[in-house]
């Protein structure tokens, strides 16, 4: 039995990520946060703000403006708690993890600054808080209608930690700042497509696939009114994970480039 428990693939847990853009003069820019070193999951990697869906998530009671909950199951291709769960995490772990707060006053209004709740977003963060009870408590509705679903990627078969992540687009709403005042955090910064590419090909950052991929694509678009008007198809995808002696990496749909340029998490594990 304890062989049988070791061999087991685990089952990857459901996350939610959200890339923040804005419009400046170059054309758009995306927020990235560099996650601490030596965290269990994508420690030092460069990723969008996300994270795990917590079971709050699911059971949240919430005043909800914009699409409805059966809009983004459809989208996602899942049932409507799950959709649920995941959009309520989307807003939750953007607040947390960079301060920006899509939820507003009224179902038309965003909050304009949220230096005010700073003590409140600590509390989420260590989980002395729910999001439902911060948003009632403030009186605050929950803006869906500032997301977009974007993509879904699965974390490959062989790691011991997986996740479903539905990656979500939104802008940053005018007047909030981002920022990395969050454990999890070593650097924030916010780049264009190309510019975080180019720092990644010079070895500057470290992209897993899914990052890679979304900024990838995302250097197709010249506004944030564009990307927002996007209505993409969100295939799930499952990249591969290859072992051998001498190789570890994963393979996935359109990855030319991801291999021949900048670093890989893989190139850390085979050098050690």
């Amino acid at each position: 039995m304890a062989n049988e428990n070791a061999n087991a693939v685990p089952e990857p847990k459901d996350a939610s990520t959200v890339i923040l853009v804005r419009d400046a003069e170059s054309g758009i820019e995306i927020f990235l946060l560099q996650r601490v070193q030596g965290m269990a999951f994508a420690g030092g990697m460069t990723v969008f703000p996300g994270g795990g869906v917590d079971k709050s998530d699911a059971t949240a009671e919430v005043e909800w403006a914009g699409p409805s909950v059966e809009w983004w199951a459809e989208r996602f291709s899942t049932d409507v708690a799950r959709a649920k769960a995941l959009v309520l995490a989307a807003v939750r772990e953007t607040f947390e993890e960079c301060g920006v707060l899509l939820a507003g006053p009224t179902a038309d209004t965003v909050v304009a600054d949220t230096a005010g709740y700073a003590q409140d977003r600590v509390a989420l963060e260590k989980h002395e808080l729910s999001f439902s009870d911060f948003l009632k408590k403030e009186n605050l509705v929950l803006r869906t209608d500032l997301l977009r679903p974007w993509a879904n990627w699965i974390t490959p078969v062989g790691e011991t930690r997986r996740y479903d992540t539905r990656f979500f687009v939104a802008a940053s709403p005018t007047g909030q700042i981002a920022d990395g005042v969050t454990s999890e955090a070593a650097e924030v910064r916010w780049q264009s497509p190309q510019d975080a590419l180019a720092h990644w090909r010079e070895g500057g950052s470290i992209l897993l696939p899914p990052t890679w991929s979304q900024l990838t694509e995302l250097a197709k678009f010249s506004s944030v009114a564009e990307i927002l008007a996007a209505e993409p198809e969100i295939p799930v995808i499952l990249p591969t994970l290859i072992t051998d002696e001498e190789t570890l990496r994963v393979e996935f749909p359109n990855q030319d480039g991801y291999y021949t340029a900048g670093p890989h998490p893989w190139s850390i594990k085979v050098a050690k």
